[in-house]
């Protein structure tokens, strides 16, 4: 049986390009002891697979040039040399870019198929909504009252996080990139207050008058020149989780800016950056609020779905260009 892949056809340097992407067909291999031949159904593309295009020692491997690209998804199981799992059932787990595809039993998870929609196994329920509750919750540990920013608001894990500090009683201003997303912030997501990063010459100042009352917990998606700004209006004691430097992603040059140890001392503030598959025994605690707060009302979420698996490089692409509001999938 042949089926079709992508594979990473070169290292990208700087913002990675359609070019660096290959198709091709590739042979399937005979269905072993402890293997399943799965027909994925939906890919999930996040921004740290950009990470995963260089070479060099990473907190994940680096992906192998000419070798398929591999992001979480939810695929359908067609035949079964496993006894975990039957034929016709839906798994969730890290997959290559393959129409179908041959895998071991190990590291695949059912889901309940008759969920609507099932996609949300890769968002709200999946890793994007354990991401932001444990940064959020384990990390940066919100108390009522206290005012949270948040970068990349708009995205996937931005939004739950918004949301659940919301839940908390805190003060939610976050920062995206549109004013359009802005105004979906605050009327759909309930934040207090929302600033267009594009459109602000003055981040810091802006920070500042939105949060009148200082930065108690910063949950920083992005990096660079914004997370300065918020680092300059922190409270005595913040704490900032660091979950995402996507503005950093495609630099080919290190970065210089601010040394913030100074700030950290006089603040007596708390940086920390976090793998969340580091909390693994968290997650059953945080599943549970998680499927509370969905089924209660109190927490939103939308997707933004690409149609085809032709369509995962560009997907992929457009989390980069702020195409995304929430979870960026693609459905097969």
């Amino acid at each position: 049986m042949n089926t079709k892949q992508i594979v990473l056809a070169s290292r990208p340097k700087g913002l990675p390009q359609l070019t660096d992407f290959r198709f091709e067909h590739t042979g399937l291999p005979e269905v072993k002891k402890g293997e399943v031949l799965l027909k994925p159904l939906y890919y999930s593309v996040d921004p740290y697979l950009r990470n995963r295009m260089n070479d060099g020692k990473l907190y994940s491997q680096s992906f192998k040039i000419d070798h398929p690209v591999e992001s979480n998804a939810l695929a359908k199981v067609i035949e079964s040399s496993s006894d975990y799992f039957n034929p016709g059932e839906t798994v969730i787990g890290i997959l290559p870019w393959r129409e179908m595809c041959v895998v071991s039993e190990k590291g695949l998870q059912k889901v309940d198929a008759t969920h609507d929609p099932v996609s949300n196994y890769l968002s709200v329920w999946g890793m994007t909504g354990l991401t932001a509750y444990i940064g959020l919750m384990h990390i940066c540990k919100p108390l009522a009252g206290e005012t949270v920013v948040i970068s990349a608001a708009a995205g996937a894990v931005g939004l739950v996080v918004g949301q659940i500090a919301k839940i908390l009683g805190c003060r939610v201003i976050g920062i995206t990139g549109s004013d359009e997303k802005v105004k979906l912030l605050v009327s759909n997501y309930g934040f207090d207050e929302a600033i267009n990063y594009k459109t602000t010459t003055y981040m810091s100042n802006a920070i500042g008058t939105v949060c009148t009352d200082g930065v108690d917990i910063y949950f920083d998606n992005v990096g660079g020149e914004i997370s300065d700004a918020v680092i300059n209006n922190l409270n005595s004691g913040a704490r900032i989780a660091i979950c995402g430097q996507i503005s950093l992603y495609n630099s080919t040059t290190l970065p210089v800016g601010p040394r913030i140890q100074e700030t950290l001392l006089t603040k007596s503030a708390m940086m920390r950056g976090f793998q969340v598959n580091n909390f693994k025994s968290e997650f059953p605690d945080a599943i549970q609020y998680l499927t509370k707060w969905v089924k209660d009302g109190q927490l939103k979420f939308t997707e933004t779905t690409f149609q085809g698996f032709a369509q995962l490089p560009a997907a992929f692409l457009g989390l980069f260009n702020g195409e995304n509001t929430g979870k960026m999938i693609v459905k097969i």
